[in-house]
């Protein structure tokens, strides 16, 4: 009988060390990316809480404190957007999630596109921005409405295109909704949240300058461009 007790309390040791090991391992690989975790509390749980909030993963309070809730909702979040479900907010969710990893603060790329910005006029270019995103995306998962919101923008940017929203999108040949008349569908709430959330800076596409859906795309040159993420139904990339 005491010997297998013993055997017993050896066998919990070896398991409670294994756990002990796999949670170090845990929080150790957080703490080296400068990420956010179960455990972590501040400022930046509180922005990481709010944003999941308004997309819907999260329904707790808003208390700083990264705990089950806050936990549950980024892996929901990471799920459903294609991410390594692991609960940590590392690098590549905090982009996705338009969060900055030094600090976690909003994350606005180089570029906020506000009414002072070259080619932006806020409240015309919400509206367009939202019909484009509409007549292009609006079947697709919100972040995915948002990324073709980010690729019209991110040609703004670029001297390679015109440098305001309405030349982006009535640039000719550039978007289908255009060629179709989708373009003057009355924009969906979710693609107008979509724009204000691709004017505000979140670029899930990580600065792609295309999209394309590999089930309809005709043209040749697309495929010679390099993916860098695919959302829903769409690659971006350039």
């Amino acid at each position: 009988m005491k010997k297998i007790t013993a055997v017993a309390c050896g066998i919990l040791i070896v398991i409670f060390s294994i756990s002990i090991f796999a949670m170090n391992v845990y929080f150790s690989r957080a703490l080296a990316q400068e990420t956010l975790y179960w455990g972590s509390r501040g400022n930046e749980v509180r922005l990481l809480q709010e944003t999941l909030k308004r997309w819907g993963y999260y329904d707790g309070p808003i208390d700083s404190v990264y705990g089950g809730g806050t936990f549950t909702a980024v892996k929901e979040f990471q799920r459903k957007n294609g991410l390594a479900v692991d609960g940590v907010v590392g690098p590549q969710t905090a982009k996705a999630l338009g969060l900055r990893i030094d600090g976690n603060k909003p994350d606005t790329g180089k570029t906020k596109y506000t009414s002072g910005n070259k080619g932006i006029s806020r409240n015309d270019d919400i509206t367009l921005l939202a019909k484009a995103i509409t007549g292009e995306a609006r079947g697709e998962p919100y972040i995915g409405q948002v990324a073709v919101g980010a690729v019209i923008l991110n040609r703004v940017k670029s001297p390679t295109f015109p440098n305001t929203i309405a030349g982006v999108i009535y640039q000719p040949g550039a978007f289908t909704a255009v060629s179709d008349g989708q373009i003057n569908l009355a924009p969906a709430d979710s693609c107008l949240k979509a724009a204000r959330d691709s004017l505000n800076g979140w670029d899930p596409t990580y600065g792609s300058l295309y999209y394309w859906n590999p089930a309809t795309a005709t043209s040749k040159w697309i495929w010679s461009r390099k993916v860098s993420v695919k959302i829903g139904k769409h690659w971006f990339g350039n």
